[in-house]
């Protein structure tokens, strides 16, 4: 099954539904820019590669930081550290600790982490491979599983830190703050967090003056493969950086409530989006553009009529991390131009 998107609600999602029926990089967008029926230049590929900080810190610990699963968590050594998500990975990467790291989940596909054992058996964390590295410190986040495996940790006396799901801009200095914290390099924290912002910042600044129409984006989750087709909802994680790119989240402003609801030509039909936004391998995983097309409702809106498509790699898109001022980047260019 193709790698995941950055959070595991995603596998987590796909697994259910088929049990019911069933920075940037690599970001191959083929949007046309807004009001255009040329298709918009290809972004150039950019390394798989997190942007450490100039100066590695070293940890102050023993430190004591509130865990999202209402418990209190001591750390007295960051030298062995496992993230079992790819955007704890790359926090802890770009903080400067990657040396720590001794393990990576199959959503660490940044290039510094490509060595590292997987201590994943598909989507799922395997108590046993994480126990087996004699980790010092275990960062999860609220949608890491199963319970009993990150429960068997603790239970070896492993501190295991859970950390928030990401669902917008909003999350990132937050994430950022609570790794360095466990990490005791609070100072490093705030110092990629001035540099994320700036960056975020800067991104923004490129979204061209409302003149007209925003763009309207509708955000598809596909596993071709699995036969999965989703519509991201409000709490998708999309909408934040859709907003801020200047578009419209259209599953947002059609009212669906949920992370995502199986694609339906209706849904679609009333979405009406000028573009749809896929991660790059589940474009890949449908046949591409063409296969994307043939999804039943897709040809019909706006977005399959001209075959406006925007793509983020899988690794990357909500992360919502060091990285998301790449993603930002990304989606600006791909639904607007190079000129943007």
């Amino acid at each position: 099954m193709p790698t995941p998107a950055a959070s595991h609600r995603f596998p987590r999602l796909a697994v259910a539904v088929a049990a019911l029926a069933f920075a940037l990089t690599a970001c191959g967008g083929t949007a046309t820019p807004s009001g255009s029926s040329a298709p918009a230049p290809t972004p150039a590929a950019a390394p798989d590669r997190v942007e450490p900080l100039a100066a590695t810190p070293q940890p102050e610990l023993p430190a004591t930081v509130a865990s999202a699963d209402g418990t209190q968590v001591t750390v007295a050594s960051a030298d062995r550290v496992i993230p079992l998500t790819g955007s704890l990975n790359e926090i802890v990467h770009t903080l400067g600790l990657g040396k720590q790291v001794v393990a990576r989940d199959i959503t660490a596909t940044f290039e510094q982490a490509a060595a590292l054992p997987v201590v994943t058996r598909g989507h799922d964390v395997s108590a046993e491979s994480v126990l087996s590295l004699r980790p010092t410190l275990v960062l999860a986040e609220t949608t890491t599983g199963p319970a009993e495996a990150v429960q068997q940790i603790r239970d070896a006396g492993i501190p295991v830190l859970v950390v928030a799901a990401a669902k917008g801009l909003d999350d990132v200095p937050t994430r950022i703050d609570t790794v360095a914290a466990a990490l005791g390099v609070k100072d490093a924290g705030t110092q990629l967090n001035q540099r994320t912002a700036e960056r975020i910042a800067a991104a923004r600044g490129n979204v061209p003056p409302a003149t007209g129409k925003r763009p309207r984006v509708a955000f598809l989750y596909l596993r071709g493969t699995a036969s999965v087709y989703l519509l991201g909802g409000s709490d998708s994680g999309a909408a934040s950086l859709l907003e801020a790119a200047g578009a419209v989240d259209t599953g947002k402003e059609s009212g669906l409530g949920k992370d995502f609801t199986p694609i339906t030509s209706e849904a679609l039909a009333a979405a009406a989006p000028d573009a749809i936004l896929v991660m790059s391998k589940g474009l890949e995983s449908v046949g591409g553009i063409d296969g994307l097309v043939n999804i039943p409702g897709v040809a019909q809106t706006p977005a399959g009529m001209n075959r406006r498509v925007v793509t983020v790699d899988d690794g990357v898109l909500l992360n919502y991390g060091p990285r998301t001022d790449q993603v930002l980047s990304s989606l600006i260019t791909q639904l607007y131009g190079k000129g943007a």
